[in-house]
């Protein structure tokens, strides 16, 4: 799949720079300024298992204070001093409960003014879109997310289509449009059609949820628009328009990105208008599509950036498109080819709304024009959006089942580790689609969930006791599909008289009186079981596991002896409807015995 797959969207963590990206024609090209930030702000990210008390102390003892939280990303934006911003990074970075910490960047929007004459739309029967609503013109089912700055509330293309939504610059819900600028966006995509007055949109009945990013100055900054990101995906809505960017790259808008990758969106991003190959962001991230635009003489536009990460293009010179205050204007910028190709991507699942994100993306793909040189270039990705071959192999697609399980490692620590104070957890993790979120359990019990990559996690040890611990990850799918690492057995060993050495040898023997860890890896407590059942449990302990006993609605199944791992699949064609009871034992050769419990379906 060409979104997911393309090495050329991964982030790198150097800074770079953004210019003025809203720019007379004639300066297209022009070398971008320094990007700009916020003066005392900063985005930290603390690893999964870290509390809010932790993470408080933490920010106090640097400095810091806390001013936004994004739980889905664990990521919040911290107010500090300006003239300590620097020492306050450095500080949270050597921090072992941090996984990273970056400046709040300032994004503007993708567009360079044009004319305000009532030019036609020749950008529509150039992608094939009048042919294309032969097949649909979109479903009030499917929404678009316009993250700008607002959208003209009584505007009469788009105000019988606007759903409710958000302003993150004022924290409330007044969604009016503050520079005009996102009502252009929001009629590029989905103004409406057929209604006898001003201009069409490319997805007609699509409606539209205007979330505020930028203020009226028109920057929009990283923390603002991961914020956005996230809450239009847990609002259910799976297209996603950006037409701001940055040339710095950001952990916290790959977060976001990815965030809504695995929860079925997809994010489209103007690829910005300084006629250069640098990335620009969050268009350049893994997951996001970056378009850059065309002209009427099937040209990349003269201020299109481009390079590896373009992914498609679309018309982006003199689109005629809905203004702020009612009215319509002719602009020009990635700004609107970004949400001209998300309109596309609306019409998609209006179509066939069991698609996959990555079936959308890559049937967009698939069914450009190929207007540059044969197949991908810099300049056109895979070539120009058409809606009527895209509209066509959409509704010959086949939804796929996502039957693959995702992978799930430990890679440290290591097994027979001795850890104390802030232990350090991390997990690898990958899925043919995408993961969507990685459990750390210890001793079988949920510890903390982690929705994003890295997924690393801070075990603080000095709230358990000493003594012997199975540390376990588990990895979900999109789909359901789960993934288990093995099991790495470490020694928490806090107490100033810890043995962390071999003792001596003796002629006595030490009674074990440690007992087993032991967890059911599958099938994950709350499951619906079949007529089949197969269940894995795995155990550990200080000294060795002697015996391993299965238990169903506490009649003993099966038992292993001699190892630290039982796998026997039940035949449940027989048992009844309702809750089940699914019992691990687990015994050393000192008969100290552990227990593990799930409830099932039938």
């Amino acid at each position: 799949m060409r979104c997911t797959k393309r090495v050329c969207g991964k982030i790198t963590l150097h800074l770079g720079t953004l210019g003025i990206l809203c720019l007379a024609a004639g300066m297209a090209g022009a070398a971008p300024t320094p990007q700009k930030f916020v003066a005392d702000e900063l985005i930290v990210q603390f690893k999964a298992g870290v509390h809010k008390a932790n993470s408080d102390s933490v920010l106090k003892g640097a400095g810091a204070q806390e001013a936004e939280d994004i739980p889905q990303l664990r990521v919040k934006r911290i107010k500090v001093p300006a003239a300590a911003r620097t020492k306050v990074k450095a500080a949270l970075a050597k921090n072992p409960q941090v996984s990273f910490v970056e400046e709040n960047y300032l994004a503007e929007p993708t567009a360079i003014p044009n004319d305000t004459s009532y030019a036609s739309q020749w950008h529509l029967p150039k992608i094939a879109a009048p042919a294309g609503w032969d097949i649909s013109t979109g479903s009030s089912s499917v929404d678009i997310a316009i993250l700008d700055s607002g959208v003209d509330p009584s505007h009469p293309d788009l105000a019988g289509k606007l759903l409710p939504g958000f302003n993150f610059v004022l924290n409330n819900a007044d969604t009016h449009d503050v520079t005009g600028h996102g009502t252009k966006v929001a009629g590029s995509a989905a103004a409406m059609g057929n209604n006898g007055a001003g201009v069409a949109g490319v997805a007609w009945k699509n409606q539209v949820m205007p979330l505020v990013i930028a203020d009226s100055t028109g920057y929009a900054t990283y923390s603002r628009m991961a914020s956005a990101i996230t809450y239009a995906a847990d609002h259910g809505v799976r297209i996603i328009n950006l037409s701001y960017g940055g040339s710095t790259s950001s952990s916290t808008l790959q977060n976001a990105v990815n965030y809504a990758w695995n929860k079925g969106a997809i994010v489209f991003a103007s690829a910005a208008n300084y006629n250069t190959s640098t990335p620009y962001y969050p268009a350049a991230c893994t997951n996001a599509v970056s378009v850059s635009a065309t002209d009427a003489n099937n040209a990349k536009a003269s201020f299109s950036n481009y390079g590896p990460t373009i992914d498609i293009a679309a018309p982006g010179v003199s689109i005629l498109t809905t203004a702020n205050g009612g009215g319509y204007a002719s602009v020009s910028g990635t700004s609107f080819s970004s949400p001209i190709a998300a309109g596309l991507g609306a019409l998609i699942l209006s179509v066939n709304p069991t698609l996959t994100s990555a079936q959308v993306v890559d049937i967009i793909t698939s069914n450009a024009d190929d207007i540059g040189t044969p197949g991908f270039d810099q300049y056109f990705g895979y070539g120009r959006i058409n809606v009527l071959k895209s509209l066509t192999a959409a509704q010959n697609a086949v939804p796929v089942s996502d039957a693959t399980a995702p992978t799930a490692s430990i890679t440290s620590p290591t097994s027979s580790s001795t850890v104390k104070g802030n232990a350090s957890v991390a997990v690898a993790a990958s899925d043919n689609v995408g993961v969507a979120k990685v459990e750390l359990r210890i001793n079988g019990a949920l510890f903390a969930t982690a929705t994003t990559a890295p997924y690393a996690f801070s075990w603080d040890t000095t709230a358990t006791a000493d003594g012997s611990y199975s540390l376990e990850a588990v990895a979900f799918d999109a789909a359901g599909n789960t993934g288990w690492s093995g099991s790495v057995f470490v020694v928490v060993a806090n107490a100033a008289t810890a043995v962390t050495t071999p003792p001596p040898v003796t002629t006595t023997t030490a009674a074990d009186t440690i007992a087993p860890t032991v967890a059911i890896r599958s099938p994950v407590n709350g499951a619906t079981i079949g007529t089949k059942t197969t269940v894995s449990i795995a155990a550990g302990d200080n000294v060795a596991i002697s015996r391993i006993e299965l238990l169903f609605d506490g009649n003993l199944v099966t038992a292993v002896s001699g190892r630290g791992t039982l796998s026997y699949t039940m035949n449940t064609r027989k048992v009844v409807g309702g809750t089940h009871t699914i019992l691990a034992r687990a015994f050393d050769a000192a008969g100290n015995m552990s227990t593990s419990t799930i409830s099932v379906l039938k």
